[in-house]
């Protein structure tokens, strides 16, 4: 199998997106390094293989980022795990300040070492994120458990004109949409689709006041 840099850039050229460059690619590579060194003790992902994780983890997230307005500054990856898609877009977008939050506490220890491996300016909040103070320009959501009850939380932590960015499948768009119009009013763009896989796509909707 090719090396992981190689790997990654053939998954991106083969579905038209431009090659990560050589220190991008490094930095991705150490973060798989260091996600399979964790997944070895704790349960980070259900999928650990290398290239699964390239393949879905990496990939999506890698297109979220380039999906995202040049003109937002702050994102909250509300729920983020193992860091999906947060620290891709961290390591893609160096202009985003971007918060992760994260209510388990073994999860969050992971983000924290990732962050200082990685070198990045992202923040981790080790908690549930309504607790958070602040609101943000753009909230990821991605693998959330609990929708329902995520994305009223997360709407009440957009900044006027927010964006909701939510990894999905085609199946799951309207009820979504549905869901996050109950708390507020969305403008929705086309859903964007995150290949390999056929069914998932990004969702972004603007909040309107």
């Amino acid at each position: 199998m090719p090396d992981v840099p190689s790997r990654l850039n053939q998954l991106l050229i083969a579905i038209g997106n431009p090659p990560l460059d050589s220190e991008t690619a490094e930095r991705f590579t150490a973060y798989l390094a260091l996600l399979q060194k964790w997944n070895a003790k704790t349960n980070l992902t259900a999928i650990r293989d290398e290239e699964g994780i390239l393949s879905r983890h990496f990939l999506e997230s890698i297109l979220c980022a380039g999906k995202l307005p040049e003109n937002i500054i702050s994102v909250l990856d509300f729920g983020s795990g193992a860091g999906f898609p947060g620290i891709p877009i961290a390591l893609m977008r160096k202009d985003l300040s971007i918060t992760l939050a994260e209510s388990q506490n073994k999860k969050a220890a992971f983000l924290r070492e990732a962050v200082r491996t990685l070198n990045l300016k992202s923040t981790v909040h080790s908690g549930r994120a309504q607790a958070i103070k602040s609101t943000f320009d753009c909230i990821t959501l991605r693998a959330v458990d609990n929708m329902a009850q995520a994305i009223p939380a997360a709407i009440q932590l957009l900044n006027p004109n927010g964006l909701l960015a939510i990894m999905t499948t085609t199946e799951d768009t309207l009820p979504i949409q549905r869901l996050a119009e109950q708390s507020a009013q969305f403008l929705w763009r086309q859903p964007e689709p995150l290949p390999p896989n056929s069914n998932r796509i990004l969702l972004l909707g603007q909040i309107t006041f």
